[in-house]
């Protein structure tokens, strides 16, 4: 399933930093804008993948509504 983000990037000094808009916590750095976007994709997968695990340890404790979700802006 592809979903879609809005990446922002920044040059500070000698480094891009870069964050996810729509996600908090999920920012990066690099010492090119290439390796900024490919920091910034890794922070991504792995923030998605830790909030699943997290869900899925607290939905095994009791009864949850789980469902797909889709919002148009």
């Amino acid at each position: 399933m592809a979903r879609q983000f809005t990446a922002i990037y920044k040059k500070s000094g000698k480094w891009y930093l870069g964050w996810i808009e729509e996600i908090p916590g999920v920012n990066t750095q690099g010492k090119t804008l290439k390796e900024a976007k490919e920091n910034l994709k890794e922070a991504l997968l792995l923030i998605l993948e830790t909030n699943r695990m997290l869900n899925k340890k607290e939905i095994s404790k009791g009864k949850f509504i789980r469902e797909p979700f889709s919002i148009s802006i």
